[in-house]
């Protein structure tokens, strides 16, 4: 048996060298797993003591700051200066519960007919978590914090890719909550799909590509379990006829580029109406331009390498697909020449046809198409056009204007002269292809529960 068929090798997509392995968990320690996940006391905690714990994670993140920042940028290839700023985001994630979950958690009493009603939050139990590896410590934190705040615990599969930041996590929610809240398991595809089906198990969440979602809600369904979906993203961008042009030129690059190109919620899909098209284009070209492309570690990068090679790979040949098609490449950064390392020039590549692979995959890297639109309808029916509709970003000085636009758009969110992003205050989560459920703020805590009604009728 090769060291492949025995567990995981973690790979740094900078430099290619290997990192660690990671062997798989034995079926008997799984199962241990799970019954420890099912039989803790979590369910009962008071609310003051789940209070208590999430302020804990919070301090303790704080505090492994830079060697947890450091180990996200080893992993996933993510520059040091945004690592950092993903652990600082879990901290406010966790001060927002930590702060409203009284209000969250208390039960809603009213009247009915005369009868006192009463809803509360219980609940589920054992909640297996599939996530990703671009946000490796936030994914998990908004996912599944508003699941814990609830009182399930978690048995989490993390992506293989960053599985030394997995093990990181258990570390801290067990220092903050103690055994059994937060477990992980280092399995492989056919082992998770078993633990999905597991009796022990109550609900299912995955974040990742459609394909793998439609195969887990499937699994899900067919053992009749609460299943959360968080699948991809081809978000539009779109700058109306009235925009401040510099300065949506300047977000779209933010917001393409960011995490080396690796985000649901990227701009991937950049939809310019055409009388403005050459003014965008003007402000645009230089951001890209200047951006640094190097060693992750490093405080003045920009973007880093891709999180793995078949990600590179992929990513190169939609490219290849869309140039051969009549595509042209508007603005480049030049990446390191490294034949280890995941490497990709950040571009933007302008197209007229609406058949692009482009506009119609999901790019996941720095890699955004720009098109045109001659009116506000041409740049709506564009951006619905996609089988995904996760969030979307629309650009105009005209409040009333943007407001109309924004209720024509099939996302799950709309952002108003603001790039997209993910706030602990603010449901996420998107429609048609790009899954169903919401995670964060307060439907994040309800999304895995079980609001139970009580009607007491006085006699």
């Amino acid at each position: 048996m090769t060291r492949a068929d025995a567990g995981i090798v973690t790979v740094d997509p900078a430099s290619g060298d290997e990192l660690d392995f990671y062997p798989y968990t034995t079926p008997q320690v799984i199962d241990r797993v799970l019954d420890v996940a099912a039989a803790s006391r979590w369910e009962r905690s008071r609310l003051e003591e789940r209070v208590t714990a999430i302020g804990r994670l919070g301090d303790l993140l704080t505090e492994g700051r830079e060697p947890l920042a450091t180990l996200i940028t080893l992993e996933m290839g993510k520059p040091i200066t945004q690592a950092r700023a993903e652990i600082d985001k879990c901290v406010a994630a966790c001060r927002y519960y930590s702060g409203r979950l009284p209000e969250i958690l208390r039960p809603e009493i009213f009247d009915v007919d005369g009868d006192t009603a009463i809803v509360r939050v219980m609940p589920l139990g054992v909640v297996f978590a599939l996530l990703p590896w671009n946000y490796p410590w936030w994914q998990v934190i908004r996912a599944m914090l508003p699941a814990i705040a609830a009182g399930n615990t978690v048995v989490l599969k993390h992506a293989e890719s960053v599985t030394g930041n997995a093990m990181a996590i258990e570390k801290a929610f067990l220092d903050a909550f103690g055994p059994g809240v937060l477990q992980a398991v280092v399995v492989d595809p056919a082992t998770a799909s078993d633990i999905i089906g597991d009796g022990r198990v109550a609900a299912v969440t995955f974040t990742g590509s459609d394909r793998v979602g439609a195969l887990v809600g499937a699994r899900a369904g067919a053992a009749l379990k609460k299943c959360v979906l968080e699948l991809g993203g081809s978000d539009p961008f779109i700058v109306l006829a009235d925009a401040d042009v510099p300065a949506a030129a300047a977000a779209a690059v933010r917001s393409r580029f960011l995490n080396n190109g690796q985000s649901c919620i990227a701009a991937k899909r950049i939809l310019v109406h055409r009388d403005v098209r050459d003014a965008f284009v003007e402000a645009l070209v230089p951001h890209v331009r200047e951006l640094r492309v190097g060693n992750p570690a490093d405080e003045t990068i920009d973007v880093g390498p891709l999180a793995r090679h078949d990600l590179r790979d992929v990513l190169r040949e939609q490219r290849a697909q869309a140039l051969a098609a009549g595509a042209r490449v508007i603005a480049q950064a030049e990446a390191p020449e490294s034949s280890r390392g995941a490497w990709f020039s950040p571009s933007v590549v302008e197209v007229d046809g609406r058949d692009s692979v482009l506009l119609s995959e999901e790019t996941f890297g720095p890699l955004g198409v720009l098109t045109t639109g001659a009116y506000d309808d041409e740049l709506i029916a564009i951006a619905n056009s996609s089988r995904y509709g996760l969030s979307s970003s629309l650009w105009s000085t005209d409040d009333d204007h943007a407001a109309s636009v924004s209720t024509r758009i099939h996302a799950g969110a709309v952002f108003i002269n603001t790039i997209s992003a993910t706030d602990p205050r603010l449901p996420t989560g998107g429609v048609k292809a790009s899954g169903h459920g919401r995670e964060l703020g307060k439907w994040g805590v309800y999304e895995l529960a079980n609001l139970q009604a009580v009607r007491i009728h006085t006699t």
